[in-house]
């Protein structure tokens, strides 16, 4: 039987950055939306400050870092991520902590370590050719032992289509990426709409 409860939404950018992105990020907040993951491996620092200048600055509590920690405390961002589940947290970082994980055995302990813990991958990655590492007897075992709930975040190839199979394994939320990110050209198009509308269907779909 399906669980039908609210999840979260979680909005991770794609990895590079494009000329249209903060407009666009922008739009997202004014659409509602609660969370924005801003995870850009191996790109300079300069270009991370530039984008958060760029947003708006009543929206900064609603940005979480995967790199560049310093910047949540320079910008007053919400918080930060830990992709690595090995990664300590860094001295003075005690508030709003998230972190990701491939490995159901590591939930217990993260989920008392962090506000939540994203889980993958449930499915194939849409970019960058991760395949789904998690089986249905898997999660479904997790979640009888309580270990997916509200904390854990479904992460991984998630899209429209797919939200309803990480409520009926009862996770809390959803991260999409290249759900989103896949309706727009970053070198062709200036026209964000497709990516707008897209995120209504989203919203609707987790709430």
């Amino acid at each position: 039987m399906f669980n039908f409860a609210v999840v979260k939404l979680i909005i991770m950018t794609q990895p590079t950055y494009f000329v249209e992105e903060d407009k666009i990020l922008s739009a997202l907040f004014d659409e509602g939306m609660d969370m924005l993951h801003i995870n850009k491996a191996d790109s300079d620092i300069e270009y991370a400050e530039r984008l958060l200048t760029l947003l708006p600055a009543r929206r900064r509590d609603r940005i979480v870092v995967h790199q560049n920690y310093f910047l949540k405390n320079e910008y007053d961002l919400r918080g930060i991520h830990l992709d690595n589940p090995g990664d300590r947290v860094p001295d003075g970082f005690r508030k709003h902590v998230s972190r990701s994980t491939s490995n159901v055995a590591d939930l217990k302990e993260m989920k008392k370590q962090c506000d939540y813990v994203m889980l993958h991958s449930l499915f194939d990655s849409l970019h960058g050719g991760r395949r789904a590492s998690l089986t249905d007897e898997q999660l479904r075992a997790a979640r009888k032992a309580g270990l997916i709930d509200r904390h854990v975040y479904a992460l991984g190839g998630m899209a429209l289509e797919n939200i309803h199979v990480a409520k009926e394994y009862g996770f809390g939320g959803v991260v999409i990426c290249g759900d989103l990110w896949d309706r727009f050209c970053i070198h062709q198009e200036v026209d964000f709409r497709g990516i707008i509308e897209h995120f209504r269907k989203l919203r609707k779909a987790v709430g």
